[in-house]
């Protein structure tokens, strides 16, 4: 895991997630790798208790923490106020369609949002839904965009990017369709979705 993960640090990606939720196959466990510091370690979390994040933060150096589960505004508000510094991300789960007014209660608590695809699994289902969605974008609060995005999304991505709706859109989140196996990134389908999106 440390191997591949330093071989992914190396490609100087802006952020770099690790999962915390035991039942994924991508779950991380051991000691953190040293990683340069203006990569961005991302700690996912789902539905964890405050004190396990709050540990997590301190022993692994988590700039941003990755709410993936069913956090309240109260709860993000909890832990910013535990740690100011900390940024955090609330994820929203998209199918056919989604209703924006459950963005309005974490407008004052978290950082950023970030939209993926609803699926069996809280992420990694490898599967994008319809970004025409995001034309009904009510907040000016940059957003990352994830969900089934691998090489053959690359035309949409930069489609996508030249649209309106991609204004707060701050960060292409890529996972699974980048993965040999659960965990294990391929180094050349990276390296090449970051040359092509350059």
């Amino acid at each position: 895991m440390n191997k591949n993960t330093m071989e992914v640090a190396a490609l100087r990606p802006d952020y770099l997630g690790f999962i915390f939720w035991e039942p994924s196959k991508r779950y991380f466990e051991g000691q953190m790798p040293s990683i340069p510091h203006h990569i961005k370690k991302v700690g996912v979390f789902v539905d964890a208790p405050l004190s396990d994040i709050l540990e997590k933060v301190k022993t692994c150096g988590l700039l941003l923490v990755q709410m993936h589960g069913k956090e309240t505004p109260a709860f993000c508000d909890e832990l910013k106020k535990a740690i100011p510094n900390i940024k955090i991300i609330k994820v929203f789960s998209v199918k056919d369609d989604f209703d924006f007014g459950q963005l309005k209660p974490f407008e004052d608590v978290c950082d950023y949002y970030l939209f993926d695809t609803k699926g069996k699994l809280p992420g990694g289902n490898g599967y994008a839904f319809n970004w025409e969605i995001l034309k009904q974008y009510p907040s000016t609060k940059p957003y990352f965009l994830s969900g089934g995005i691998g090489l053959e999304e690359i035309d949409s991505i930069k489609k996508f990017m030249n649209r309106p709706e991609a204004k707060y859109c701050e960060v292409i989140d890529v996972n699974s369709k980048f993965e040999d196996m659960p965990g294990l990134k391929n180094i050349e389908k990276l390296q090449s979705f970051k040359m092509e999106l350059k």
